[in-house]
């Protein structure tokens, strides 16, 4: 595993990866979703799959958190040509940034016009409750903000262009249609809006912590996905997000609550069908 800025890849490396999957499978996706946190069984209602695990793709990191099986999956949503990544990869991890954010490009030149990113987030806003989903409006990058930004480094002309304009990350057409498919399916009671903030991690935050961070605008903290929307930006992707909440954030010293994995990989479980049910009907949408 590499960190700092021991790693790099060149133009090349993407598009070896990219023409070496395109040899693997028939299917020519346009829309990819990365699934987080105990989320993978999405995949599973994928039709015609092909199954890669990421130990056998080049150049492709490995998952080590557990929830997250570590594989890339083709197939079809009601005959809409798409790739899932069960599990994603964390800065955390020891990952270098670029590590990380490494499939958006190869989906990019596999043919990819959408970009969908789920996650399980810690609630900030009070009004929130454990099991809601929050489509993601704007994010608030706080290791961006620190100098850890995808984009750091030499930029690479064939995906993008220098300084990316990020005030439209979340397309505004999308999550319209997502929120009329969840009110056809009767999800509206648990639906939100609002702002993802993602910190490094591994460690959960402090009280302090979360109480700036509400102060600041964030409605839920994870530690993940918008490096991924940056690349995706950056390459001209569409990109819809969603935060299953997974648990509340302690923000009172008094409190005995104390937030653990355990909880969070719990309530993807028991989230995890209406998530599959409003993500596959998205994509057959939009595909």
């Amino acid at each position: 595993m590499a960190s700092g800025n021991e790693c790099s890849y060149a133009f090349e490396d993407y598009k070896e990866t990219a023409d070496w999957l395109l040899a693997q499978t028939e299917l020519r996706p346009k829309v990819a979703v990365i699934c987080g946190s105990g989320l993978g069984a999405f995949a599973e209602l994928l039709e015609n799959q092909t199954a890669i695990p990421y130990k056998d793709i080049p150049h492709f990191p490995q998952s080590t958190v557990q929830g997250h099986a570590g594989r890339l999956v083709f197939g079809e949503f009601d005959g809409k040509p798409c790739v899932c990544m069960q599990g994603r990869f964390h800065f955390y991890e020891g990952y270098h940034i670029s590590k990380v954010t490494f499939p958006v490009r190869v989906f990019h030149l596999l043919g990819v016009q959408t970009l969908i990113v789920t996650n399980a987030a810690g609630g900030l806003n009070q009004d929130y409750k454990v099991g809601d989903i929050m489509f993601i409006k704007d994010h608030l990058n706080i290791p961006g903000m620190a100098g850890l930004n995808p984009l750091g480094g030499l930029n690479e002309e064939r995906f993008g262009v220098r300084f990316p304009c990020m005030s439209d990350a979340y397309d505004k057409d999308i999550c319209s249609i997502a929120m009329e498919t969840a009110k056809e399916l009767g999800y509206a009671p648990f639906i939100q809006q609002g702002v993802y903030t993602m910190v490094a991690g591994p460690s959960y935050e402090t009280i302090a912590e979360c109480n700036m961070l509400r102060m600041l605008g964030a409605d839920a903290v994870g530690m993940s996905t918008i490096p991924e929307v940056i690349l995706a930006r950056h390459c001209g992707l569409r990109v819809f997000g969603l935060s299953l909440i997974t648990n509340k954030v302690v923000k009172d010293y008094d409190s005995h609550e104390k937030a653990n994995h355990e909880e969070v990989l719990r309530t993807s479980q028991h989230r995890a069908e209406n998530l599959q049910n409003l993500v596959s009907c998205l994509v057959a949408k939009i595909g």
